[in-house]
């Protein structure tokens, strides 16, 4: 990918897409394209391919997508199955029209069955049944991997996808009603902290193990995936390691510097007892991240804590 490669980043304003324009930047590219959703509806196929036409990418990164947390993925379902289906179908379609050389498909860890064996293995997609209330969105995510790998088998198009563990990082979603776990405590914590709260509540018992990746280490496995991957096949990205909501809560708690009582309620559900990503295939090409999670939630903590989306009245 050359330093001045016209670069369309579906999504810039998300926290994913915002993460990939930055290490772009960062790095000295010059010709990177984005567009807000005000700008251009990626629901819409005829304004996608006038879109492509008049820009002419030649590598697109797409990290647009509708999201949101478990209460809005199971109210909304309609919703969250027919935009991410529109939005990775007529991206794929206009950039194989238009003859983009490489395009990166991001989805979730949320495509693999509910009670697949850990870690999840990239094998292990379509072996079982799916987690009920994200369904809609984690069939759409699945069909954008077999668009793309579609296309590279009809039309020989350099199409690849990745599938990120739980991410978290600048531009997150800090609402405490959708967030999900990580910038919910973050919040929590620092309201608590500044408010001169005695005690936090935390859902569930503790034990469920979760996998966090930092955002800006995404942003680089994009980029070396873009550089240097080019095979059909999927691939997860992640840090291959996992911790206990219990421990994660204390870091939180250490970092924001909380020094009251953590308390759980164990009458709200765990959900899944274990979520972790195996990330061997994308580290036998070369990638590992590198910011691991006490760095990665302090540098997040600092970049956040006098922020408006964290000082809000809940």
């Amino acid at each position: 990918m050359q330093k001045d490669a016209r670069i369309y980043v579906a999504g810039h304003r998300g926290m994913v897409g915002s993460a990939i324009v930055r290490r772009l930047e960062q790095d000295g590219y010059t010709n990177i394209i984005t567009r807000r959703s005000a700008e251009l509806d990626l629901r819409d196929q005829a304004q996608v391919q006038a879109f492509f036409e008049a820009e002419r990418p030649t590598h697109v990164f797409m990290a647009a997508a509708k999201v949101g947390g478990i209460v809005a993925n199971n109210t909304y379902r309609a919703d969250f199955i027919y935009d991410n289906l529109m939005i990775e179908a007529n991206i794929t379609k206009a950039s194989h029209t238009f003859g983009v050389e490489k395009m990166l498909f991001l989805g979730s860890s949320c495509i693999y069955p509910k009670l697949a064996p850990q870690p999840l293995k990239e094998a292990y997609l379509l072996e079982g049944y799916l987690e009920s209330t994200n369904e809609p969105y984690a069939i759409a995510k699945i069909a954008g991997i077999k668009v793309a790998e579609a296309f590279r088998d009809q039309y020989g198009c350099n199409f690849i996808s990745a599938m990120p563990t739980n991410l978290y990082g600048p531009n997150d979603n800090y609402d405490l009603k959708n967030s999900h776990v990580l910038p919910a405590l973050l919040r929590k914590f620092h309201t608590a902290k500044t408010t001169g709260q005695a005690q936090v509540e935390i859902w569930g018992t503790g034990t469920p193990r979760r996998e966090f990746l930092h955002v800006d280490d995404l942003a680089d496995a994009c980029m070396y995936l873009m550089q240097n991957y080019d095979e059909r096949g999927f691939v997860n990205v992640g840090t291959g390691t996992d911790v206990s909501i219990r421990e994660l809560a204390d870091l939180v708690a250490d970092v924001v510097g909380f020094d009251g009582e953590l308390v759980f309620d164990t009458s709200k559900p765990d959900g899944t007892p274990r979520k972790l990503m195996d990330v061997s295939l994308l580290a036998s090409h070369g990638w590992k991240a590198s910011i691991d999670l006490p760095t990665g939630v302090r540098r997040v903590y600092q970049e956040m804590k006098d922020s408006p989306l964290f000082n809000e009245s809940a």
